[in-house]
């Protein structure tokens, strides 16, 4: 099991590569460290090449996940991650059911059942699972949408 949800998608170019690659260096503002900003562009982020690696410019949520990818002649590639402080964040959060668990033992209460346990299991799925994944499929899917319009692609069946 993936702690933190990616995913890999192929795409087939409808123009060719030049024309995708200016439409894209068009519609991004340049950042090397992919932080959220005011922007009347679709995305921020860096463009070398045929690789890019991009946000979408959506303040407070658009920076939640980092299209990286590469557009070769007629086709491309783009993989979807969560952004790394929001995996330190997300880290964090998953670590408070074991600080419980943790505190809980050192106090060395008489009380302690072994239910306890599997409530910090099912705790730490339920943030994992519900949390992460409903989040990472929201937003990804309207990155994903964002960027198939700004290049007009077609997803390839995998």
């Amino acid at each position: 099991m993936k702690i933190f949800p990616e995913t890999e998608l192929n795409f087939k170019l409808n123009d060719g590569q030049d024309e995708t690659l200016d439409r894209l260096k068009r519609r991004t503002d340049y950042s090397a460290n992919l932080t959220s900003q005011y922007t009347d562009k679709s995305f921020r982020g860096k463009i070398v090449g045929t690789r890019f690696q991009i946000i979408s410019s959506d303040i407070g949520r658009g920076a939640f996940c980092v299209l990286t990818g590469e557009i070769s002649s007629d086709t491309g590639k783009v993989k979807v991650e969560i952004h790394k402080v929001f995996k330190v964040l997300l880290s964090i959060i998953l670590l408070f059911p074991v600080i419980g668990l943790t505190i809980t033992l050192a106090n060395g209460t008489e009380d302690f059942s072994p239910l306890f346990m599997v409530g910090v299991v099912l705790q730490i799925l339920f943030i994992r699972f519900v949390f992460i994944g409903l989040a990472f499929r929201f937003l990804s899917k309207s990155s994903l949408n964002r960027l198939r319009d700004v290049l007009d692609i077609e997803w390839k069946k995998n």
